[in-house]
């Protein structure tokens, strides 16, 4: 898509309402990960500080189904202390900046899979990294799990279509899967689809344009 890219923070949500006063931005979207939970608040009060309209885009998070063996947990950290302390062969689908504290469960084998090196690399003496960028097919982390003898996936539950070949690759195995839960959002008008977004930001600017013309 055309258009100017910035990447990198604003300064918290001080800096990002200076950044929409002095870029005149009529409509805020907040499509982050549904993770990026400091962002998140950081563009609702922004929003909200500087009266731009605003809409997050809020992906509904996978659901049990039949076959599905889950343990969720509220972070990496319980993570870690559901492994247990019997060596297990575990995939850890997190990303790099959410792993380290499976470095105080050395006994484990991970395979890790990252957007981006892993620097520094876990302080274990097992640990495999592959660096991907999804989609990912069901096919295609059904061979990896099978390849790699994996016994449990640590996932966070990011919904979606993209990332959730390993949810249905660890239920046709058989495989355990431990779900981060997803960090508390702030209470601000949200949709479910990009469709849903598009036709916000429509609305949003045809009501701008009508109430800007002379009566």
């Amino acid at each position: 898509m055309p258009g100017p890219v910035r990447i990198g923070g604003f300064g918290g949500a001080e800096g990002l309402a200076e950044y929409l006063r002095d870029e005149h931005i009529d409509i805020l979207v907040d499509a982050t990960h549904p993770y990026a939970a400091a962002m998140s608040r950081n563009a609702a009060k922004a929003a909200a500080k500087t009266g731009t309209p605003f809409i997050a885009l809020h992906r509904p998070p996978w659901m049990p189904v039949e076959g599905d063996r889950w343990t969720e947990v509220a972070n990496a950290r319980e993570a870690v202390r559901a492994l247990g302390a019997a060596p297990r062969r575990v995939f850890l689908a997190l990303g790099r900046q959410e792993i380290a504290p499976f470095g105080r469960a050395p006994q484990h084998h991970y395979l890790v899979r990252s957007v981006e090196p892993v620097d520094p690399p876990l302080t274990v003496p097992h640990a495999t990294y592959i660096e991907a960028r999804g989609p990912f097919l069901e096919a295609d982390d059904r061979a990896l799990l099978e390849t790699h003898r994996i016994e449990v996936v640590v996932s966070k539950n990011s919904g979606g279509v993209a990332a959730y070949g390993k949810i249905a690759a660890a239920r046709a195995l058989g495989i355990e899967v431990i779900l981060l839960r997803r960090p508390m959002l702030p209470d601000a008008p949200s949709v479910a689809t990009i469709a849903e977004a598009v036709a916000f930001i429509d609305h949003a600017l045809v009501s701008g344009i009508e109430s800007a013309r002379p009566a």
